[in-house]
This record gives structure tokens, C-alpha cells and sequence, in this order.
């Protein structure tokens, strides 16, 4: 086994996905691994009024994706400690399927996601990011729920 050396963590802003950067960031560390930030922009979706099905607007998506990009650089600049080297990826898509092909892109070791406890209807009417992530993966998943345990997650600086 040649170790963890590309780490694929999804970001999409959250309490969760905050706590699951940092938990990468120390097993970055102790690999000492290059993480890959990913965060994905979804298309907006509106149902058409004239019988012609879903319309996808892209109206200000170039907008939507160099606004991620910058706040994507400034979270990583601010969590990811030193020496750890980290690069940001945008994508637009559906996040399980744009996450699942950016690891096999970059051949990822592993991928290090949040999940946000959905439960019930949530649960029901959007699935779970995470959950198709692990059963689609190409790669060992490590899901990470709140409140964070174990790996030094405190000592993340």
C-alpha cells in the first residue's frame, strides 16, 4: 500500500461539512496528504408552465461559480494548516455524481464527506449526498457525523 496521498472532501458550506474539512485537514497531516476542496454548484431547476418539462436556467451560473471559487479559496486558506498543500475544484452538476467523478479523476485514496443527519421526509424526498457517495464511490469513504470524535480533532492548527 503506497498510504493516503489525494484527499477528496466535499465542502458545501455547512456546520458539517466545516467539521468534516477540519477532521481531513488532521489525517492530511498525519498522511501528509494534498487535499482537494470540492464544492459544487447545482443547476437550478424550474418546472416549466407549458408542458415542456423541468427548465434548467443558467442565467448567472459564471457568476454563482467564481463567487464558490473565491469563498472556497478563503475557507481553505483560513482551515488547511501548513505544510498541507490543498487545491480547490468547482463543478456544476448533481454534487453524489460531480463528487464521484472528481475522484476518479484525480484517483483519490479516499474521500472524507460529512452527512447531515437527514431523517424522514428529507430523508425520503432528497436521499443522502453521503450515502450515494459511499455506494458509488470508487474509492474508501470516510463519512464523518456530528459531533466529531477521535483523530485529534480538536488540534487541528
Amino acid at each position: 500500500m503506497n498510504g493516503i496521498k489525494k484527499i477528496l472532501v466535499p465542502v458545501d458550506f455547512s456546520k458539517n461539512s466545516l467539521n468534516a474539512l477540519t477532521y481531513a485537514n488532521n489525517f492530511a497531516k498525519c498522511f501528509q496528504s494534498k487535499l482537494f476542496l470540492i464544492y459544487v454548484v447545482e443547476p437550478i431547476i424550474y418546472p416549466s408552465d407549458f408542458g415542456l418539462g423541468q427548465v434548467s436556467l443558467v442565467a448567472n451560473t459564471q457568476e454563482i461559480i467564481d463567487h464558490s471559487k473565491e469563498e472556497l479559496e478563503k475557507l481553505a486558506n483560513k482551515e488547511v494548516s501548513k505544510p498541507t498543500e490543498f487545491e480547490i475544484i468547482i463543478k456544476r452538476g448533481r454534487p453524489f455524481m460531480e463528487i464521484i467523478d472528481t475522484a476518479t479523476e484525480i484517483d483519490a485514496d479516499i474521500i472524507i464527506i460529512a452527512t447531515h443527519g437527514h431523517t424522514g421526509v428529507d430523508h425520503l424526498l432528497f436521499g443522502s449526498t453521503a450515502e450515494k457517495v459511499v455506494r458509488k464511490a470508487p474509492c474508501p469513504v470516510l463519512t464523518v457525523r456530528n459531533p466529531v470524535k477521535g483523530f485529534n480533532y480538536k488540534n487541528s492548527k
